[in-house]
């Protein structure tokens, strides 16, 4: 692989940590209301429905993990 396209994927690489940056902190906010919430809500439809959205933005930070380790796989 040449320079040129070495430096294209590793700006994909820098972009994907960025993008993995700014969803873990909307996951950690989304987390932090999760556990302020009154205990006579944590069975509630609402909390279901932000726990499912803490589990899929884990999902998505795997995701990313996978996407960058692959590209960094591809530059050796």
């Amino acid at each position: 692989m040449n320079k040129a396209r070495r430096a294209k994927i590793n700006s994909i690489i820098n972009g994907l940590n960025d993008l993995k940056a700014e969803l873990e902190e909307v996951h950690d906010e989304e987390e932090e209301a999760m556990e302020n919430m009154p205990e006579s809500l944590q069975e509630s439809a609402r909390y279901e429905a932000m726990e499912e959205a803490c589990d899929n933005m884990s999902d998505a930070m795997d995701a990313i993990d996978e996407a960058v380790e692959s590209l960094e796989a591809v530059m050796q």
